[in-house]
């Protein structure tokens, strides 16, 4: 396409998940289903670590910081995707594509990070104990928080910037149900030969770094475990460590499918897509609630209910 034909386009329409019209109405209801559950079962966790003082400590401070990426997640995409399925309201501006895609892979990093903060947690507290008290102080998580989101500010930043620099001429339907990467570098006029090439390196830097330092953390940390005589002590252990492990696969493994494969149009890129930005910000706080009896009996004192230790 000539240059001098190339017009800007003012705003893009999303194309969403492809489902025959007499599902509209059950997809809605059962997205805004999972919408509900997310919010509320994320929101629950955030307020019982703060309410329940017996969780002030880093392990679950980090965990309230999860939740609120994973509810902020979910609500940057489900409520445009549920408008989509009802309303036939499909239209996003401009702008609004920008901002959508800018804020999913600002919070997404920062969820990456995080996750490797939650692994190098477990092993100051596992393979470290004497010093761990001293090393992750209030003000410490405090930073290292802080650290999670300025990371995936600077990496969203770099992204955005480098999509929304291509000329968009049309046409203007986002193969998509949000504004994505890989989506929106099929609909610009130019070589995306160079941002795909940008996409691949950096966020597969990002995810491979992470990644390796979990697993790193988890190797020293198994290795401390196998050393507890106590076999409480060791259920315990591997029953948190199995949540968080649980979690880091479940968000890693769909992130790679998709951003890894940049240029990738194949269908089943947008069932991928739904898992890890609709059904894990489900999951998380189910799995972090279903094997952490701290987290359980914290729920049950929450709700005004007495907890029975067992013998």
């Amino acid at each position: 396409m000539q240059r001098g034909n190339q017009t800007s386009v003012s705003h893009f329409i999303l194309v969403g998940l492809h489902h025959p019209p007499q599902l509209g109405v059950p997809l809605f209801l059962t997205f805004l289903v999972i919408y509900a559950l997310t919010v509320s079962g994320n929101g629950l966790i955030i307020l019982t670590v703060l309410v329940d003082t017996q969780l002030h400590r880093p392990m679950y401070w980090f965990l309230c910081h999860l939740s609120l990426l994973d509810m902020t997640i979910s609500s940057a995409i489900v409520p445009k995707m549920l408008a989509g399925f009802l309303l036939d309201s499909k239209i996003i501006s401009f702008g609004g594509c920008v901002i959508q895609l800018f804020t999913f892979h600002f919070l997404g990093c920062s969820e990456c990070f995080l996750y490797t903060l939650m692994a190098y947690d477990r092993f100051l507290a596992i393979c470290k104990p004497l010093h761990y008290a001293t090393i992750m102080t209030r003000s410490v998580c405090n930073s290292l928080a802080i650290g999670t989101w300025l990371g995936g500010t600077l990496h969203s930043l770099f992204q955005t910037s480098f999509i929304f620099r291509l000329p968009f001429c049309g046409p203007n339907r986002v193969d998509y149900f949000f504004c994505d990467i890989p989506a929106m570098l099929r609909l610009a006029c130019a070589d995306t030969t160079v941002n795909e090439l940008i996409t691949f390196v950096d966020i597969g830097f990002l995810a491979l770094t992470c990644f390796v330092l979990i697993l790193t953390s988890y190797g020293y940390i198994v290795a401390a475990i196998l050393q507890i005589r106590s076999v409480d002590g060791r259920g315990n252990a591997f029953s948190t460590c199995a949540a968080h492990l649980t979690v880091v696969i479940v968000y890693y493994a769909p992130c790679t499918f998709i951003y890894l494969r940049p240029g990738s149009q194949e269908p089943l890129d947008g069932v991928v897509a739904v898992f890890y930005t609709v059904i894990t910000p489900l999951l998380n706080p189910i799995i972090y609630t279903l094997r952490n009896k701290e987290m359980k009996a914290a729920l049950w004192r929450l709700g005004g209910c007495k907890v029975v230790k067992s013998h």
